[in-house]
């Protein structure tokens, strides 16, 4: 006795997505029964998607506004509150980071759900698939055996027994219990076309599945590059970073609205279907298979009651009674035409593997495995398939917030770079611990260094020479410390002695020592000035 059904029932999100409105283009409602062959269903379908281009380009409204007025602020105001709005860039820019993080992780398990449930899918149809395909072998095998091999048999056996009537009797009834058979394998329905149709469903939904599948992870990892180049762009102070990332940041934008587009339809069409799945596929084979198998394999249980039964039952009792004949000729035929006995032993064989093969598809016909392979198609793309869509569309939403706020910190954190250079600019540039100042001597070499006036002290009263002495010498003599001592008051002066006769700057001075030392430099000026007018 057959099991009961195992009931479908539709998930929760199958019913609100089937309630979704359904327009045309032209703002008519539309019938919300799933028919990809009706004209207004696809325009409701691309209707969905042209509601998610337009929250598209009112976003990209709101950030070019946003952007205009960022870039329109008083630079005044930008100084003022210069480090407020470094604090503020950086928060907007880890709240991006984190929001892109989280889409891309509720993308990864969507985009898992969605994989398993087509796949799944895949797996029913093949099954079903292996199901028909057997059940056409058996057939036309069974039938093959009965119309070439059997009639061979009873040809020979014809011409063996001629001289008795009543066992040529006995082999037209078995040559009609086997035309009985021919018919009623006839009368089974013919799968070839359906085999194709669903080899060629499985094999076009694996293809999209797979792009599907690949253009998602690419999308994933293109999300998480670009918060990898904001990062970067913060870190290093970099405007061409930050640039980089602006402008991906506005095609990531895109892409995310676009997927939620694909999506949303994706996920409303599936729904529809999902919702009776029955009556589409009833309406759909309809002149093609007949409507009780049809039934029969959507709605197995105890009250549909096979359309195959009478044929199977007929095709039982033909082999039964051919067998009973062929043993009845073994028994009395035999003995006196030996050469007979070949014939029904092949005769016998020959039903023995028919009877094999009525039981293979006996429960090949059945419901139950078909119908199992139906209620898998289901799970997976009721189930798995409309859940990983509803995951995919939440991230297309927290991926466009993410790089919506990126977008609108980009402007800020640019200000902010250029009002570190024009800081940096402020610097003098003669100061060694001014960044600009380390990059432009990494570009200049240093020109030559020029003494200091203290380390000429020994040539004043050379006039002769206006070259200054050779280069640096590490160990100056302790006579020329001794002079310099003695020049500003005779105080000796506690340096290291490697200072004297360098470029370095003079130690700090008294007000005594450097009112002896601006005297000395006026008097060296007035000695000088007039010898090399300017």
């Amino acid at each position: 006795m057959p099991a009961a059904r195992v009931e479908y029932v539709a998930p929760w999100w199958v019913a609100w997505l089937h309630s979704v409105p359904h327009l045309s283009l032209r703002l008519q409602p539309v019938d919300s029964t799933f028919d990809p062959r009706d004209e207004n269903y696809r325009e409701s379908l691309m209707f969905l998607g042209l509601l998610a281009a337009v929250c598209l380009g009112l976003n990209l409204i709101f950030l070019t506004a946003y952007v205009v007025c960022a870039c329109c602020c008083r630079r005044d105001q930008v100084v003022q509150t210069k480090r407020r709005h470094s604090c503020c860039v950086t928060w907007t820019a880890v709240a991006a980071g984190l929001v892109c993080c989280a889409a891309v992780g509720v993308g990864f398990y969507g985009n898992s759900e969605t994989n398993d449930g087509v796949y799944q899918l895949i797996y029913a149809l093949d099954n079903a698939n292996h199901t028909f395909s057997g059940i056409d072998v058996l057939v036309s095998g069974t039938t093959q055996k009965m119309k070439v091999d059997l009639e061979q048999h009873l040809a020979r056996l014809s011409e063996i027994l001629a001289a008795r009537g009543d066992y040529i009797q006995t082999l037209k009834f078995m040559q009609q219990m086997a035309g009985n058979v021919i018919v009623q394998l006839s009368g089974l329905p013919a799968w070839r076309e359906v085999t194709t149709v669903l080899t060629e469903v499985s094999d076009q939904t694996g293809y999209v599945e797979y792009y599907r599948w690949l253009s998602y992870l690419l999308l994933f990892i293109l999300d998480l590059l670009i918060c990898l180049v904001a990062c970067l762009s913060l870190a290093r102070r970099s405007r061409a970073l930050l640039a980089s990332m602006l402008c991906c940041g506005v095609l990531a934008l895109f892409l995310s609205w676009t997927s939620l587009a694909a999506d949303t339809a994706a996920a409303v069409s599936t729904s529809d279907f999902c919702s009776a799945p029955d009556t589409f596929i009833l309406n759909i084979t309809e002149g093609h298979i007949r409507t009780e198998v049809t039934r029969y394999y959507l709605y197995c249980g105890q009250s549909v009651s096979s359309p195959f039964q009478q044929a199977l039952t007929v095709f039982q009792r033909s082999l039964t009674t051919m067998q009973i004949q062929v043993a009845g000729l073994l028994q009395f035929a035999v003995p006196r035409f030996p050469t007979a006995e070949k014939d029904l032993l092949g005769i016998q064989l020959l039903l023995n593997s028919s009877e094999s093969g009525l039981h293979q598809l006996t429960a090949m016909l059945d419901c139950r495995g078909l119908h199992k392979d139906y209620l898998d198609a289901l799970a997976g793309i009721c189930y798995d398939g409309i859940e990983g869509l509803l995951y995919l569309g939440l991230f297309s939403l927290l991926a466009a917030l993410a790089f919506s706020i990126m977008i609108c910190a980009g402007p800020r954190a640019w200000k902010h770079f250029t009002a570190r250079d024009r800081d940096y600019d402020d610097i003098d540039g003669d100061d060694p611990f001014n960044p600009q100042a380390r990059r432009i001597a990494a570009h200049n070499p240093p020109r030559g260094q020029l003494r200091s006036f203290c380390s000429y002290s020994s040539g004043l009263g050379s006039q002769t020479s206006l070259q200054p002495p050779a280069q640096t010498i590490s160990n100056a003599p302790v006579s020329e410390y001794m002079n310099q001592a003695m020049l500003f008051g005779g105080n000796p002066r506690y340096e290291n002695v490697p200072l004297i006769g360098r470029g370095s700057p003079p130690p700090m001075y008294s007000p005594s020592m450097r009112a002896t030392y601006l005297s000395v430099a006026d008097e060296h000026l007035r000695h000088y000035g007039n010898e090399f007018p300017a």
